[in-house]
């Protein structure tokens, strides 16, 4: 019987969210935050282990992160763009755990996207592993997406604010998409946040 694959899952959650006027990572959600919603998701599902990628305001930020059975890695050259904290999630993996056959790559600020979907990404993922999953949008092809480890290392060497984009077009031939069953939404400015927060939570 074929072993089911050591899968990490890396929460990227490094931004300054300037256009939010505050940390997004922070923001409420229901009875928690943006951060630790999408923390508590992806530790319903079982990933050989959950790294999450702070950069601006790291300590304020992983002073509010309530659950400890991750890693937290700092990315200092976060205003690099999104593929820098990609590339240093990465970095680390490669480093320190040789196990690791596949990185499931999701953003602190998509609280619609659930265990159950992410899930699914990784039981397709189990049947060929040098293939990459990527979740379908309109005209697009973006997040949450798990990367084979053949990739890894082009992995460790991105930066910019278009994150692992490139990679998707140079081998859009290996490259399989799935839907959500809900919309994905990611939150980058304070009218998004409150349509969507108020569209999920009963606010008088």
């Amino acid at each position: 019987m074929k072993s089911i694959p050591n899968i990490a899952i890396v929460i990227l959650a490094a931004g300054a969210s300037k256009r939010m006027g505050s940390p997004k990572q922070l923001l409420k959600w229901g009875n928690d935050t943006l951060l630790n919603h999408a923390i508590k998701t992806v530790l319903e599902i079982d990933a050989y282990e959950v790294i999450v990628v702070l950069g601006a305001n790291h300590k304020l930020i992983e002073a509010g992160v309530k659950h400890r059975s991750i890693t937290i890695l700092n990315n200092e050259d976060w205003d690099l763009g999104l593929g820098k904290s990609i590339a240093c999630a990465t970095e680390y993996v490669l480093k320190s755990k040789p196990q690791v056959e596949g990185i499931l790559i999701t953003l602190a600020d998509q609280p619609l996207i659930d265990s159950h979907y992410l899930n699914d990404i990784m039981t397709h993922f189990y049947q060929d592993l040098n293939q990459i999953i990527a979740t379908s949008y309109d005209n697009n092809k973006g997040v949450p997406v798990l990367f084979g480890k053949v990739y890894f290392q082009e992995l460790s060497n991105l930066t910019g604010d278009n994150g692992a984009k490139q990679l998707l077009k140079t081998h859009e031939s290996c490259v399989k998409t799935f839907k959500p069953p809900v919309k994905n939404v990611d939150l980058d400015s304070k009218e998004d946040y409150e349509k969507l927060y108020r569209e999920n939570f009963k606010t008088k």
